[in-house]
């Protein structure tokens, strides 16, 4: 997958993970849409090490289950992080 369809992917990823997982998180859908750039690359990584699974076709299905997984987790550690200093 290119750089930029990876970006795109991650960048819809966080706001279907923000949907989700709904919560007082602060920062915005500026700062959600980056978590999910980011939580797409632990999908990919962690998918891929579990389960032989990557981000290798945007099209593909198991490409948006682990990047939509990835992006719960990380969502989920920045909205415990956030909320123990707050």
């Amino acid at each position: 997958m290119s750089f930029i369809a990876f970006l795109i992917l991650g960048l819809i990823v966080g706001a279907i993970a923000k949907a989700i997982l709904p919560g007082r998180q602060r920062g915005g859908i500026l700062i959600t849409m980056l978590l999910g750039v980011v939580g797409a690359l632990l999908g990919g990584w962690i998918g891929g090490a579990i389960f032989g699974v990557g981000l290798e076709n945007f099209w593909s299905l198991q490409t948006w289950l682990v990047a939509i997984v990835g992006s719960l987790v990380v969502l989920g550690v920045y909205g415990a992080v956030v909320r123990r200093r707050a």
